[in-house]
């Protein structure tokens, strides 16, 4: 995503670029059988697995909360915000991994050696900015992706009651949060290359099924799409979509798990072009045909039948989820072994029983707030606004603001961009427009959603957005009384459905198909 001066940067960047993180490696063994094939599917630092890492990782659970973002949004709104943050969180993805080079390159001349240590944003942050900003960007990035590992454990449960609801949603948190706690025994990002494939397999897969599903379904009688009708509801939805595209809080863990991090350059870029081949087309056909049910239905799955192929799709995204939440969470693994002074340790058994502390929070949020898509929004807006868009824009203007810097910049920006003064007017505008639009007008929207849901289900909900049971078991709340949502009277959201956004009782559709196969 743009070129050095007549590549002598990059060449200089490789030549200064010290040692690799080389756990679970033994340099200087004999090749056997079993190392090659440990080397095809576990050790992978090449540009390639780079790819697979972002496009796998940037996906993910997302895909099935994209329609609901759609209804809240309208097809159009929907369509341009997908295009407009997949491009915005590709250029602050750049930068990150801009100055995650200019750091390694600077460190590298000091004969620093990161040989059994990864880097991380906060000490790139540190090393070229100072202290503040390493805390800034500490306290961030820890709690985004506490909160990350928190959403793939809640899309866990909500799908798999899909093909199972003998058991409530809360239940199977509590069972896949002990599946998923398994991630503490892989080591670093560099050992996700079988994972990283697999992961994006599977995400194609869910997202060509959704689309082909719905198209095939065709539209629900009387379908009707009336988004955007609120300002609350339109700007919800924007900011799960500025979340979608801010999975690079990640980016400097697989720049390092790379041989050549200074090839990443476009990499991020290139996975967003590939995702938004996914997300696109399976979130437009999906609201195309069931329109304003999503807005009481923020998981995809519930509103389509169940079939071999849905609960196919549903098995291959909680496999995926597992993968996800192992990226969202490794890195955390990595800050608490650096607290407690485990980081470098050769034993890979010791370090795992080390980070099973960091997953006992995030188990435990996930079953205090089970809001499957709401609580997406709420972290766009008030820890994805900072994370990955407003503190990296500013941290490349800080870095570059002396000529001298800029003068010895290992990456020059590129031209198309209008070079330096190009760069600094782009990110200007990132940061005015992410703390504008996300995360104030997004971070409005998404609390009062987010406090809704904690209003209408309450906090450790049960089974959050479930269908009503079958009449004769228990009763069944009364579907002419839906629950208004805030800023509408009772009798403006009873006659006009688009405003209503908690669950109201299953409509007549999900019952009719929730069992059938074609």
């Amino acid at each position: 995503m743009g070129s050095t001066s007549n590549g002598i940067d990059d060449k200089v960047a490789e030549a200064v670029m010290p040692g690799r993180y080389m756990e679970m490696e033994h340099e200087g063994e004999e090749k056997t059988i079993k190392s090659k094939l440990s080397g095809l599917l576990w050790h992978g630092g090449s540009a390639y697995d780079a790819w697979f890492s972002c496009a796998s990782n940037q996906v993910a659970q997302v895909l099935l909360t994209l329609p609901y973002s759609f209804s809240q949004l309208g097809m159009l709104s929907g369509i341009l915000f997908q295009l407009f943050y997949g491009l915005m969180g590709s250029w602050t993805a750049y930068l990150i991994s801009i100055l995650y080079v200019e750091y390694r390159t600077r460190k590298g001349r000091e004969k620093v050696d990161f040989r059994n240590h990864v880097i991380q944003w906060f000490e790139v942050l540190d090393g070229l900015l100072g202290k503040n900003w390493r805390n800034l960007g500490l306290a961030f990035n820890c709690t985004f992706l506490l909160f990350g590992s928190v959403i793939q454990l809640i899309a866990c449960a909500s799908n798999i009651y899909y093909i199972n609801d003998k058991l409530d949603k809360r239940t199977w948190t509590y069972i896949f949060g002990a599946c998923c706690a398994t991630t503490v025994f892989i080591p670093s990002f560099h050992n996700y290359r079988i994972w990283s494939f697999l992961g994006l397999v599977m995400t194609t897969y869910t997202a060509w099924y959704l689309t082909a599903a719905s198209l095939f379904h065709g539209q629900v009688e009387g379908v009707k799409h009336s988004g955007p009708t609120k300002l609350v509801l339109y700007f919800t939805g924007a900011t799960n979509i500025l979340y979608t595209f801010g999975g690079h809080a990640v980016t400097v863990e697989i720049m390092h798990a790379m041989w050549k991090p200074q090839k990443f350059k476009a990499i991020y870029l290139l996975a967003t072009l590939y995702v938004l081949t996914l997300t696109l087309p399976s979130a437009a056909s999906v609201y195309w045909a069931f329109g304003d049910l999503l807005l009481n239905h923020s998981n995809a799955f519930s509103l389509l039948p169940q079939t071999p192929f849905r609960d196919a799709a549903v098995v291959l995204m909680l496999i995926h989820q597992f993968i996800t939440f192992g990226f969202a969470c490794t890195p955390l693994y990595f800050v608490w072994e650096k607290l407690i002074g485990l980081h470098d340790c050769h034993s890979m058994c010791k370090r795992a029983a080390a980070r099973l502390p960091v997953v006992i929070p995030i188990w435990f949020l996930a079953i205090i707030f089970p809001f499957f898509g709401p609580i997406n929004s709420a972290v766009g807006s008030l820890l994805v606004s900072f994370t990955v868009y407003i503190i990296p824009s500013l941290a490349y203007m800080f870095t570059f603001r002396s000529a001298a810097a800029r003068e010895n910049a290992v990456e020059r920006p590129p031209r198309f961009v209008g070079g330096w003064v190009g760069a600094y007017m782009l990110n200007m505008f990132v940061v005015g427009w992410v703390l504008v639009v996300g995360f104030g007008l997004g971070g409005w929207a998404s609390l009062t959603n987010f406090v809704h849901q904690i209003n209408t289900f309450g906090l450790f909900a049960k089974c959050y957005q479930c269908p009503p049971p079958p009449p004769g078991t228990l009763p069944i709340p009364n579907p002419s009384t839906p629950t208004p949502f805030p800023g509408g009277s009772a009798a403006h959201n009873a006659t006009n459905p688009a405003t209503v956004v908690s669950p109201s009782p299953a409509p007549s559709y999900f019952h009719h198909h929730r069992h059938s196969r074609p």
